[in-house]
């Protein structure tokens, strides 16, 4: 009778270890699965993104990708960032899984290579990356322009901007069709409600801020300013 339900007792256990370990190895597969796919969809859209001039006929471009649920949360800031001046620009604009794309950005030290939105919502940020501040009409123009992205913590998006070195290039192409390098000259921890570097003087000079959630807090953000060569 003990041997009996002692061997039952086992493989309930031995069911549930089966189970749990099926459950970790599908959760493992979907999420290579969706690194890949946002990042090799992602990366052929910047190959191929020239502006909207070039666009054949001004018709949109648009692209579909799944969701993924983010596991830092910068969506606390679009209200700071309307409080500053934040607005979608204006004219038609190629679309990214029903977004406007302003841009696109590649940083070739780590890997990182994305279209950059101009709506920030909660949805947007788990699509690609997102002009903050002040609005996609900055892009490449003089003056700083925020740009973040979430940190999941397994190289999607922003995840790798806390690898990135001094000097190291930030390729920025908007929708005009403009092209220009950025060195980076500057990374910093800051906490989320620090907006004091948004309007900073950049001297008459293109500048970019990049921003995204440290691997140790949501409430803090690795921060990294890049200025046009």
């Amino acid at each position: 009778m003990f041997e009996s339900r002692y061997s039952k007792v086992l493989t309930v256990i031995l069911v549930i270890v089966i189970i749990a370990i099926i459950g970790l190895l599908g959760f493992l597969g979907y999420d290579f699965y969706q690194k890949y796919y946002i990042t090799k969809e992602a990366s052929e859209f910047v190959d191929n993104y020239k502006g909207d001039s070039a666009t054949e006929d001004g018709n949109s471009n648009t692209t579909s990708n799944s969701d993924n649920s983010a596991s830092s949360d910068i969506v606390n800031e679009i209200e700071t960032a309307s409080n500053n001046g934040s607005s979608s620009s204006s004219g038609k604009k190629q679309q990214y899984n029903g977004f406007d794309v302003v841009g696109t950005i590649n940083i070739p030290s780590v890997n990182i290579k994305y279209m950059i939105l101009d709506e920030m919502t909660r949805r947007s940020l788990e699509t690609a990356v997102v002009v903050l501040y002040p609005n996609g009409d900055n892009l490449n123009q003089p003056g700083n322009t925020v740009i973040v992205g979430h940190n999941y913590r397994n190289g999607l998006f922003f995840s790798n901007l806390k690898r990135v070195n001094i000097g190291d290039k930030v390729i920025i192409t908007d929708y005009r069709g403009t092209t220009k390098t950025y060195s980076i000259y500057d990374k910093q921890t800051k906490d989320q409600s620090d907006t004091t570097f948004y309007q900073r003087d950049t001297g008459g000079k293109a500048e970019i801020t990049l921003s995204t959630c440290t691997d140790a807090s949501n409430n803090l953000r690795t921060v990294v300013f890049a200025r046009e060569e």
